[in-house]
Order: structure tokens, then sequence, then C-alpha cells
């Protein structure tokens, strides 16, 4: 079993969805970084779900409380740890399915893997409740690239059928993604696409989607190949997120449809700078980044937790089971992955960030290297 993300910025996640509670441990973030609390916070209440009935009705205060690693409003080069409790579980409806794993869960593989002494409440260690502890640190990772001009940009491009199929510029993602439940940059998209969710929701259903991510103002060369090139970084942390089923970068999987001449992208000057005068490789070449954003999408499945009933087979006994899940749920989880997708891409760059120090003279980092001397 490994809860540890990264090799010098390093992430330790623990807990379980009905546990006491979860949290992070923070190791390598360099002292004297400013470290706001509040920014800490917002992080996490921008997890929680919203209000209505496009999200569950479990309601976490998600609170969270740094006990180290943090003093004056500064890092101090120490372990940073946070603890979130959990206060509204209701672990009633989880007894009646010990031995009946539900579809689409991580429920029948965890218990032959650890023998039945896994947690099963909610999910264990297998539910996005874990999220929250991904975003707390990844809010951590999230102010060391505030601090040097890196911006991270993410937002909902597709529930179900509904697709954001217009261009959206960064500043409609800063502005409009906030405004609304379903975390998306067109306000009349985002309409219909609650609709969709509250059709699903209606039928006893659940629906998946798209989140996309877009990382700015990144220095040249950042990744180290072969093994740890940003993609496959990024990749590793995007399926460390429950629900994530897919991944595609810049043209994504459109670059099989597509002729050299049309996929590559032709290099310029633009103010002394050399530029690239399109991005359909997402801001990385060779596992490296090349200083245009980096641009990749996330697909997320449906809810598996849903009331229609499913066939299921009772580990006791053998026998085919019907099941019928209860609890609370998320009809759709994709506007609370937008988050944790830019929270967990935070802690990727902070990382490589970092090792970047080991290799190419921080002088060439476009300038942004103050923090990393």
């Amino acid at each position: 079993m490994t809860f540890t993300f990264g090799r010098l910025f390093r992430v330790h996640v623990f807990g379980e969805s009905h546990g006491a509670c979860i949290g992070a441990v923070v190791e390598g973030c360099p002292p004297g970084v400013p470290m706001n609390t509040e920014i800490m916070q917002e992080a996490l209440d921008k997890r929680r779900p919203g209000t209505g009935d496009l999200t569950t009705q479990r309601r976490e205060r998600d609170r969270v409380e740094l006990l180290s690693g943090v003093f004056n409003g500064h890092t101090t080069g120490g372990p940073i740890l946070m603890l979130i409790r959990n206060e509204d579980c209701d672990s009633t409806s989880y007894e009646r399915i010990r031995t009946t794993p539900r579809p689409s869960h991580a429920d029948y593989p965890a218990r032959i893997k650890y023998g039945g002494h896994n947690d099963h409440r909610g999910g264990g260690f297998f539910s996005g409740r874990i999220t929250a502890a991904f975003v707390g640190a990844g809010a951590v990772a999230y102010q060391i690239l505030k601090s040097i001009g890196v911006e991270i940009l993410t937002h909902t491009t597709r529930i179900g059928s509904t697709v954001l199929s217009g261009p959206v510029s960064n500043e409609q993602i800063r502005e409009n993604v906030h405004r609304n439940n379903i975390r998306c940059a067109d306000e009349a998209v985002a309409r219909e696409m609650e609709l969709e969710v509250l059709d699903a929701k209606r039928a006893g259903d659940s629906v998946g989607g798209i989140v996309e991510c877009r990382v700015l103002n990144l220095p040249v060369g950042l990744g180290e190949p072969i093994f740890d090139s940003v993609e496959s970084l990024v990749s590793h942390a995007m399926f460390s997120i429950p629900a994530v089923k897919g991944i595609e970068f810049g043209a994504g999987f459109r670059a099989s449809e597509m002729r050299g001449s049309a996929h590559n992208d032709p290099m310029g000057v633009r103010d002394g700078e050399i530029i690239l005068l399109k991005n359909d490789a997402g801001g990385i070449l060779g596992g490296l980044t090349t200083g245009e954003q980096v641009v990749f999408r996330v697909a997320i499945k449906p809810t598996p937790s849903i009331a229609i009933p499913q066939q299921s087979v009772d580990l006791e006994t053998g026998e085919a089971v019907t099941l019928t899940v209860k609890g609370r749920h998320d009809p759709c989880i994709v506007p609370r992955a937008v988050p944790v997708v830019t929270y967990m891409t935070a802690i990727v760059f902070a990382d490589l960030l970092l090792l970047s120090r080991t290799n190419a003279p921080l002088s060439e980092l476009n300038g942004h290297s103050g923090l990393l001397r």
C-alpha cells in the first residue's frame, strides 16, 4: 500500500470516509513560503457540495486544523500536518451491503485484497471523501505556485451529453466557474448541464462528464523524463482521484485523426521570446513543458451509487442478489471534482519545480527561481 505522492514535495494522506478524520502530511515544502490558512479553507470549501438537488446531502464542514509546519504565517520547513474531522457520518446503510458488493465500487476487490479487514463504510479510503485531504495538501502547493506567478484554471466541459463546445477564454473561467454549481465557464451551458443532472437524479440514476485543466505561466523544461515526464506525473495524480477513467493532453485522442502537418505546433518569435503559434501539444513535448499553457482533460465516470436496482452477489452464500444502493450520494460528482483536479495538479507542479533545481540552473526558470534558490 502507498498513500504517498511526490519525490521532493511529498504528500501523505490518511483516514477513511466514516472514520474519525481524514488528513494529510506535507513534507519538503521550502521554509519561508507565505501560507494563508484562509486560502486553504477556501480550497476545501470549493470541494464541499453545493446547495439544492445537485449534490449529496452529507454536509461535512471540512474545517482544516493546521497542527504543524506553519508559524507566523510562513512555512517552517518541517512537515505540515493538517486534519479534517468527519462530523456527519451515517453508516447504517452500509451494514446491509457488507457482503454484497456495490457494482462499479471497490467493495469486492478490496474485500479480497485485505481479507475483509478493510473499512467498508462509505468505501473507506476508496471513497471520494479522501479527496478533501488531496485538496488540503494541494492548497499548500497552490500557494507555492501562486507566489511565482503560476496559475491553474479548471472547469467543467461536459456533463453526460451536454457539451461546452465553443472556445472559452481564461478570463471566462476565472470569472464564471464559481458562479454556478456545475463549475462551467459558460453560464447558459451550465443551466443545460444542471437539467441533465436533475433528469438523471429523477430516474434514480447518475451521470458523468469531463473536466479541463489549464496551467499557465510555467517555465520551459519542467519534467523528469523518461518515467517522470509531465504527462506521466499528471496522469498518476489524476488517476489517484476516485472516478477518473481517462485523460488526454492538448488535442488528445483527436490527434489520431490528424495529419502531422495539422497537428504539429509551428514556432515563432514574439517580443524576442520563442513561442508556439498553436498548442495541440498541450504545453508538453518530450515530457517537458514548452512554456505554453499545459492543457489536459479528465473523464469522470457516473457515480456508481444509484437508486436503480442492480445485480450483485452475496459473497457468503454465492447467490445472485438484487441490490438497491441507499445512502447520501451525488447524482454527478463532476462539479466537486473540479477543485480536486486543480489542487492535485498543484501538487504535481510544485514537486516538479523543486525537482528542477537538481538539474538545470534555476536562472533558466524564466525569472521564477527566487523561491527555489
